[in-house]
């Protein structure tokens, strides 16, 4: 069972990934970049595993992104989702989105990412209530994809 906040993990991943001489590079792979999904067979350390085989690879560098929920992404979707069953104030949908506000400030998705022979590596590990929270974004016209909203983290 993963938890609710993923901020403690990305803080191993940090230490991780600095012990073993490594920099990090704060980027999201898209979709669109030719890349493998790592497979971390619900190894709750596979990401280290990962991280071995970036530096195997001799990658110089990871990349890293993260997901924080802000109370503003929460604000956007309700709005979408109240113009989307308008007149229907009391949809299910709308309670389930107002139930994220509970997880604003908190850190739901993180994705690491290495370089080698043309082809980006990518793990990702996520909580429950982001790949939600996915769903509903990607159920409102004119969203898709991830939203990865973290630019000004200067510790990368």
């Amino acid at each position: 069972m993963l938890p609710e906040n993923l901020l403690s993990l990305k803080d191993d991943m940090v230490a991780f990934i600095s012990g073993h001489g490594m920099r990090r590079m704060n980027a999201f792979v898209t979709d669109d970049v030719p890349s493998v999904l790592f497979e971390d067979d619900d190894n709750p350390d596979g990401w280290k595993d990962f991280v071995e085989l970036a530096k195997a690879a001799n990658a110089p560098f990871l990349t890293m992104s993260e997901f924080v929920l802000e109370k503003s992404d929460i604000e956007i979707l309700l709005e979408h989702l109240r113009e989307d069953n308008f007149p229907d104030a009391e949809s299910p949908e709308l309670d389930e989105a107002q139930y994220l506000v509970n997880f604003v400030g908190r850190t739901g998705f993180l994705q690491l990412g290495f370089s080698h022979q043309g082809v980006m590596y990518v793990y990702e590990t996520s909580t429950d209530w982001y790949d939600r929270f996915q769903e509903f974004m990607e159920s409102i016209d004119g969203f898709g994809g991830n939203i990865i909203v973290d630019e000004s983290d200067s510790d990368m």
